[in-house]
């Protein structure tokens, strides 16, 4: 590993927005120009200090963002052979001493390196038993930390944290190692998150034999960085396993950071590394309530070793390929008797013809509550829309026999603000009927319902919601269908009204106009670059609303939501935001925008353009343009990424920018309205064909 921070060509070229082939010529031209400080002959790397430093001098540079700093700091201690989220470990364990000690800021700023070098290792075994216990130094691997490079990046992380809190930092570098790392698993929304640990929520706290109170246990046997701990009670004891024993030290240092400073320690947290299906941390031990996102389509888990192992019922083996039934198996055998077990799953788990026999015993023994269906979007990956599985541990005595079948994605249903509202409510009418006996919840056709255990086991005891969900009633359809038709007619006509507003064009006359780059705009004061990595994390019940890329691409309002403060940048009227991942789906926000006010989230840019200089429809329809993603996109396997300061717009007045950007504008309402109106008409035909289908209607 190096010891200070380099840089390849192309990510000079990124700092200074410029293309790769200026970098190149200024090599050749600039005999001042810092020499290569590594890598190859054909990919050199150069001190990043140095580089920084010329280009400020030449005027090419503004100060880099501290937060970007931090990373690249992070990026020097990755070792390419160990994994990837190391340097994450260090970097929590330094915000977590100035989380739990804010006086260490100063120290930290003002301690020579030598006697730093000393003193830091000790402050940080130091917080961590206190906060964590005695075991944890030794896990995250705190007496590696030495070194004029870990100096400099605690240095950076004090005055990072002057004005953030050290959660939130950490939030930022989490997102940033996410968005560097596409391969690995991508983390799970917050809203979806919350939904999850929602599901689970168990009545008053249980008590021991002696009718004391005693404290809720959680468990998230494959928990990743703790997405879902984080979503859960707080107040519980929560425990967690994770394969990767970085992710493992992160999830325990980001749990500890949410924890309010004067939180007395060691707190109730232990999250240990291993494979949870082979090398189970919490042997025999049962937790009230336990959370999963598995591993899915996992070969590998461990089948032949686990032949006789007294998780499964029965001795009944998960076929070897169905890893997610192992994993559903193995959080019921933690679940306490009454407890609640909450699975995200792969929509394919409910019907594979080899994982028959263990849902029959689920569904048979009384465990398997309730499967949700959510509409694609809802979690990675967001093409498939995901199933919710909802367990219960088995209690001596219990007769309780139905499922709870719920199709959340039926009629279309996208809206991700409405999703929590209409899983919950059908959850919680089913779960109480099932506490006290009371009558269950009707039927709602299309949506939901409460299923016999016997209506289930056939020879297929296929679980997938639609394929049990009583339609419509036949007398119903037609009035159903006349309103869809309404719907689609007034979408037509408003498609109809903005075809006649679309531009009429000619042949330019002027020659094309010089060109210029958003970096050399944003130097020049036209206009500010605000990118996610700056953006506030997702938090469970957070107020703000948070706008991703996912909202900005399907025309969505924000689903997701965050704790806002003074540092978090939110959406206002006159911004152009962008996705990370191309430019096409780029959109000026104007008065009446529901993503005004919202917090810029995961995978996005914003430009905050000056309106005096650059207009913001232009802008947008500028970077909608195919030419300007293409020229300024980079690669990452099969993911495209938007280098947005070297995208280039032509450089013309703002008289010229105004008219240009007010066709834009009417060009992408059109093309909003196509969209809705594409929407509705698959909505109608969808509900035409399933009315005749079935018998509900006839053809007149």
């Amino acid at each position: 590993m190096p010891d200070r921070p380099e840089v390849t060509a192309a990510e000079i070229a990124r700092l200074a927005g410029v293309g790769r082939a200026a970098v190149s010529n200024w090599r050749r031209r600039h005999p001042d120009f810092p020499k290569p400080a590594g890598g190859t002959e054909a990919s050199p790397t150069f001190h990043l200090d140095q580089v920084e430093q010329w280009l400020r001098d030449q005027g090419k540079l503004a100060e880099l963002p501290l937060l970007e700093r931090v990373w690249r700091q992070l990026e020097t201690l990755r070792d390419p052979a160990g994994p990837a989220a190391a340097p994450l470990v260090t970097a929590g364990a330094v915000l977590l001493l100035l989380h739990r000690d804010p006086a260490a800021r100063t120290d930290l700023a003002d301690q020579p390196d030598t006697r730093l070098a000393t003193a830091l290792p000790k402050a940080l075994r130091r917080t961590a038993t206190a906060t964590l216990g005695p075991d944890a130094p030794a896990a995250l691997d705190l007496p590696l930390i030495a070194g004029a490079t870990h100096l400099d990046l605690a240095r950076l992380l004090a005055r990072l944290t002057a004005d953030t809190d050290p959660a939130t930092a950490y939030e930022h570098l989490l997102t940033r190692h996410a968005e560097a790392n596409p391969r690995l698993q991508p983390p799970l929304p917050a809203d979806t998150a919350a939904l999850l640990a929602a599901l689970a929520e168990p009545g008053p706290a249980p008590a021991d034999r002696s009718g004391a109170d005693r404290e809720r246990v959680l468990l998230d046997p494959a928990c990743g960085t703790g997405g879902l701990l984080l979503a859960a009670d707080a107040a519980a004891t929560r425990l967690g396993q994770e394969s990767d024993p970085a992710l493992a030290g992160v999830a325990l240092l980001r749990l500890a950071l949410a924890a309010p400073a004067g939180t007395p320690g060691p707190l109730p947290l232990d999250v240990r590394p291993g494979d949870a299906l082979r090398a189970d941390a919490f042997p025999g031990r049962t937790a009230d309530t336990v959370l999963c996102r598995p591993p899915y389509n996992e070969r590998d888990w461990g089948h032949d070793q686990l032949q006789y192992d007294s998780r499964w019922p029965g001795r009944l083996v998960p076929p070897r390929g169905e890893s997610e039934l192992a994993w559903v198996l193995h959080c019921l055998a933690h679940t306490r008797p009454g407890g609640t077990a909450v699975l995200l799953l792969p929509p394919t788990v409910a019907s594979r013809r080899a994982g028959r026999r263990v849902r029959a015993e689920l569904v048979r023994s009384g465990a398997l509550r309730a499967v949700a269906a959510l509409p694609a979007g809802a979690a990675p990956p967001y093409g498939v829309p995901l199933h919710v599985w909802v367990l219960r541990g088995p209690e001596p005595g219990d007769e309780f026999r139905h499922v709870l079948l719920l199709d959340a994605a039926a009629d279309g249903g996208t809206d991700r603000a409405a999703l929590p509202d209409t899983v919950l409510t059908a959850w919680r009418e089913f779960d109480a009927a099932a506490r006290t006996g009371g009558p269950l919840p009707a039927d709602r056709p299309g949506r939901a319902r409460a299923v016999p255990a016997l209506d289930l086991l056939d020879d297929e005891t296929d679980l997938t919601p639609a394929r049990h969900l009583p339609a419509a009633p036949a007398g119903a359809a037609p009035d159903l269908l006349a309103g869809l038709r309404e719907r689609l007619g007034a979408e037509l006509a408003r498609l109809a009204d903005l075809d006649t507003a679309l531009p009429a064009v000619t042949a330019a006359a002027d020659p094309a106009p010089p060109q210029v780059s958003i970096g050399e705009l944003a130097r020049s004061g036209a206009l500010q670059v605000h990118s996610s990595g700056q953006g506030a994390p997702a938090r469970p019940g957070g107020r703000t609303p948070l706008l991703t890329d996912q909202d900005l691409q399907t025309g969505a309002p924000p689903g997701a939501a965050t704790d806002a403060d003074r540092d978090t940048l939110t959406v206002r009227h006159g911004d152009v935001l962008v996705p990370v991942l191309g430019g096409e789906g780029a959109r000026a926000v104007h008065p009446g925008s529901p993503y005004a006010g919202a917090a810029l989230g995961p995978r996005l840019h914003l430009l905050r353009p000056d309106p005096e200089q650059l207009d913001p429809d232009f802008l947008a329809g500028q970077l909608r343009a195919t030419g300007a993603g293409r020229r300024a996109s980079s690669y990452a396997s099969t993911t495209s990424r938007l280098d947005i300061r070297r995208v280039e717009l032509p450089r013309v007045p703002i008289a010229r920018q105004r008219l240009l950007g007010a066709a834009f504008r009417r060009i992408a309402a059109y093309e909003a309205a196509l969209a809705a109106a594409a929407a509705e008409a698959r909505t109608l035909t969808r509900a035409l064909t399933d009315g005749l289908a079935s018998g509900a209607t006839d053809p007149a």
